[in-house]
């Protein structure tokens, strides 16, 4: 946890060189703060959003999604378990933006976050004996199975936001919509005793994933005021 709290307290940072340049520059006072926590389709999370300006806004934070699930998947012709794990976490920095004066409620949304980790895995492990012609082999003596894809990198974000930034009194909620576009996936395969050679299978699967580059975000902020 020191690394993503690192990051965090680094954006933080850079929101506070923004609000004394805001400051500095002559903008009007407006100097909203507000604390965000969310929950969504990239986990759950929280952000630290300033306002210079009522049609800008800008907002540093961290997601995750830790899920973890069993036996969804089944190889045909293999009894077994199967353990499928998903790890998304991102720090990011965002900016909102409000294009109608009379549409306060309507924000477009740009920024990216770096995705330190993004990985989808899967462990099988076959049960179970298998005869192949008068051979009778084990499950050890097939090993185990394991596949992971990684996204790790920078991601661009961009979408649109419902409903006002901040709140007028102490609270509110609003939502976002969008999209990050991930790097391009990678995959690793390591296989022991008889699975072993499928790392062969590397190259064909990084070509089928290559386009599975997108990560759809749809949000519900809690906004409390701070200032």
């Amino acid at each position: 946890m020191k690394f993503p709290l690192f990051k965090l307290l680094c954006l933080v940072f850079l929101l506070s060189i923004f609000k004394s340049f805001a400051q500095s520059s002559g903008m009007p006072a407006y100097n909203h703060l507000s604390l965000q926590l969310q929950v969504g389709t990239q986990g759950v999370g929280g952000d630290l959003r300033y306002g210079s300006d009522k049609r800008f806004s800008a907002r540093a934070g961290v997601s995750f999604i830790p899920v973890k699930v069993n036996n969804v998947f089944s190889f045909s012709g293999f009894d077994g378990s199967t353990n499928a794990s998903v790890k998304f976490s991102n720090v990011h920095l965002l900016a909102d933006f409000v294009p109608f004066k009379q549409a306060r409620g309507f924000r477009l949304v740009g920024g990216a976050a770096y995705l330190y980790h993004a990985q989808g895995g899967m462990e099988f492990l076959p049960t179970g004996d298998y005869k192949f012609g008068n051979y009778t082999v084990t499950a050890d003596d097939l090993g185990k199975l394991n596949m992971d894809i990684s996204w790790k990198g920078v991601a661009p974000y961009l979408g649109i936001g419902l409903f006002k930034s901040f709140p007028n009194r102490l609270f509110n909620i609003n939502l976002d919509l969008g999209t990050y576009y991930l790097s391009q996936p990678s995959s690793h395969i390591v296989g022991t005793n008889l699975l072993s050679d499928n790392n062969q299978l590397e190259p064909q699967l990084n070509s089928n994933i290559k386009s599975y580059r997108w990560l759809p975000v749809l949000q519900v902020n809690f906004n409390f005021k701070l200032q």
